[in-house]
């Protein structure tokens, strides 16, 4: 009499199968932490979908604190300088940066007035921004709390892909001016947008003049902090010169 169908060999045609079915299986096992980074990759990013995703930002902005980096670079030369400082910006239309490095520097806004207080040389300039306040605010505010419709409104809009920036995602938007008079000084800007916060960590602005350009870096950023009311003051020391240069 033959043994029970317990007791005889597995067919080496049956075990093989067995064995490529526990190996599949435990792959997707193991995949299995994986799948959510797989799979909520999403749809390809647009020029519609990084604006909305700002416009959503925008609605909650507040307040913003960094540490700023601002680079010149003049191509005739090619000289590239370098300053480091403090931003804080507030909602209501007041922003103030503190350099504090290679020569101290305060430049400080408050509506449509601009103060640029030079410690070395105890002077304060002082400019009421009037008709010029929205080009003034296409290069000190841009990205931070502006809707979608004020920059399609100036700008021709491209996403050019998107990148890394300081260990963060980003899109890379690049913005033409539709102002002749605006391309006269700015010809193109682009913009690194972090895709956790969709706000600007970098922005970089190319001059009329060929090869020239500026560059903003922020680094170390936090919404939302409670930014008081005296960092907005007019803080000078006694004794400075206040002037009105001609606009």
């Amino acid at each position: 009499m033959q043994g029970s169908r317990a007791n005889n060999p597995v067919p080496p045609r049956k075990r093989l199968k067995f064995l490529r079915f526990c190996l599949v299986f435990s792959t997707l096992l193991l995949a299995l932490p994986l799948a959510p980074l797989l799979f909520a990759q999403g749809p390809p990013r647009t020029v519609d979908s990084v604006l909305g995703l700002m416009d959503h930002a925008a609605q909650g902005f507040r307040s913003l604190t960094a540490t700023i980096e601002h680079v010149k670079f003049t191509a005739v030369v090619s000289d590239t300088s370098k300053e480091t400082g403090n931003l804080y910006v507030r909602r209501d239309e007041k922003m103030r940066i503190d350099i504090t490095a290679p020569d101290p520097r305060t430049i400080l806004r408050t509506g449509d007035s601009l103060f640029v207080y030079t410690p070395k040389i105890k002077r304060v300039e002082e400019y009421n921004l009037g008709k010029n306040r929205s080009m003034v605010d296409q290069y000190i505010l841009l990205g931070f709390g502006t809707r979608s419709a004020e920059v399609r409104k100036s700008y021709d809009v491209v996403l050019t892909g998107e990148d890394q920036l300081d260990g963060r995602k980003v899109a890379v938007l690049e913005l033409t001016p539709k102002s002749e008079e605006v391309r006269k000084q700015i010809t193109k800007i682009q913009m690194w947008i972090d895709e956790a916060s969709w706000l600007p960590i970098q922005q970089k602005f190319f001059e009329a003049t060929a090869g020239d350009y500026f560059l903003f870096h922020y680094s170390d950023m936090k919404e939302d902090l409670k930014v008081p009311e005296s960092r907005f003051k007019q803080d000078w020391p006694k004794g400075v010169t206040r002037v009105k240069p001609a606009s």
